[in-house]
């Protein structure tokens, strides 16, 4: 039983770890950009839209259709590096369980 005592701790000790990664995730902030810096949009650790920052060169009659195209592909690029930090902290946050299919954890 000694084991079971040991594993009990060590899991509770990476609960801890998870939560704590997943606050400092709440707090991350990531840019994506397109369009060469034209377009920049931050998102939060959760997903959430921040920020949009347009080139002002964009705002004439006729760039709708680039605006968007811009906007989805600076959205896309703040997602990847989004769930790249994500999957980075829930890993370390993990430590040695780290790419186990363990059902229910986030890694």
């Amino acid at each position: 039983m000694k084991d079971l005592g040991g594993l009990m701790k060590q899991a509770q000790a990476m609960q801890q770890k998870l939560a704590e990664a997943q606050e400092r995730l709440a707090d991350l902030r990531v840019e994506g950009t397109s369009g060469g810096g034209m377009v920049k949009v931050t998102l939060k650790g959760t997903g959430e839209l921040v920020s949009v920052e347009l080139d002002e060169s964009l705002l004439v009659p006729g760039e709708g259709e680039v605006i968007s195209d811009l906007l989805v592909a600076a959205h896309a690029d703040a997602k990847k590096k989004l769930d790249a930090e994500s999957a980075e902290m829930m890993r370390q946050a993990a430590g040695p369980l780290a790419g186990m299919k363990i059902p229910g954890m986030p890694f």
